[in-house]
């Protein structure tokens, strides 16, 4: 069940932002800024200096250290949450219970059972909830889902995804870094990353079934895994397989769609060309990424909450996303 189409009936929507770190730097907050009818009107960290520093940067009149000046602000219409993922239910049922719609930084949260709850609880409330899966509203993988819906590749048979590359400096380093705590991020990069692609796949193939996985610590780098592979059956019967892993030589992001008459080539995370090859020849597109990543994914929640079209990452969405990975982690 999608959230309640047309929540506003009124402009300018001021958003409150809980977490201002280097996600809502380039990414996501500049493009709440330049959307029409939306306004960021207040900014929260936890540190002063940075969070003062931030609002100053980016021109927002308000920021605080205390999420609960947000959330129960009666001058903020909507709430976008970007802090690591551990806290996503912390802060999320808090804003359910303010009674305002909110955007969630992907993951949803760090497990299928805490995403549930924060699903069921806006659901109940019939509040909007927001995932930021912003790749379904890319126009890269829009082509490519039209590539599939017009039968480019005719029948689809079997999706694969290679995501691998060396350890960074601060991996080596083992200075901490919370995408690799276990506590905050059980699988690593696979849960920043891999979810990503995983919730795309379903956004181009439909709903995954069945999906389990290996997961382990090759580099003792860190506490997280480092190096998982999967494979998975969507309803429609395509079949699906990754492999991540972030302590190879090479770098490398590739995804093929094979299907009965042809198949389709392109990058998850990098800004690569879109491939199809079939009976006709070989087609390849540049379509290059907004300078704010989520500019479309924003765009088209002002869409949703003013009643134009809904949102293609909502919470069931996300929720399902969340479910098909721990899925693959808890088979170990």
């Amino acid at each position: 069940m999608a959230e309640s189409l047309d929540f506003f009936d009124k402009t300018p929507i001021r958003w409150g932002v809980i977490g201002c770190g280097s996600v809502a730097e380039k990414k996501s907050v500049p493009a709440y800024q330049m959307t029409e009818g939306f306004e960021v009107a207040m900014v929260m960290r936890r540190d002063a200096e940075k969070a003062k520093d931030y609002a100053q940067r980016h021109k927002i009149p308000n920021w605080t250290v205390n999420a609960m000046d947000i959330i129960e602000n009666p001058e903020i219409d909507a709430i976008y949450i970007a802090t690591p993922p551990d806290s996503h239910k912390f802060y999320a049922l808090l804003v359910a219970k303010a009674g305002k719609p909110c955007c969630i930084e992907k993951p949803m949260t760090s497990n299928f059972q805490d995403s549930l709850e924060v699903y069921e609880t806006f659901k109940a409330k019939e509040l909007p909830l927001f995932i930021a899966y912003y790749r379904r509203s890319l126009p890269r993988f829009n082509k490519i889902k039209e590539w599939l819906d017009e039968g480019e590749i005719g029948a689809v048979r079997h999706i694969h995804w290679q995501k691998t590359k060396p350890p960074s400096d601060i991996d080596l380093s083992k200075q901490y870094n919370w995408r690799t705590d276990k506590e905050i991020a059980p699988g690593g990069y696979f849960d920043d990353l891999a979810s990503h692609g995983l919730d795309l796949f379903t956004y181009l193939l439909g709903d995954i079934k069945r999906a389990n996985g290996l997961a382990t610590n090759q580099q003792n780098l860190y506490s997280a895994y480092d190096a998982v592979t999967a494979s998975w059956i969507h309803e429609n019967g395509v079949t699906g397989e990754g492999n991540w892993n972030f302590g190879t030589f090479h770098r490398v992001d590739k995804v093929e769609i094979l299907g009965s008459k042809g198949k389709i080539t392109f990058s998850v995370l990098d800004e690569a060309p879109v491939e199809l090859e079939n009976r006709e020849g070989f087609q390849t597109l540049t379509i290059p990424n907004p300078e704010h990543i989520q500019q479309f994914h924003v765009e088209n929640i002002q869409k949703h909450l003013l009643g134009k079209a809904a949102h293609p990452s909502q919470g069931i969405s996300g929720l399902h996303t969340s479910w098909v990975m721990d899925c693959i982690l808890k088979t170990n």
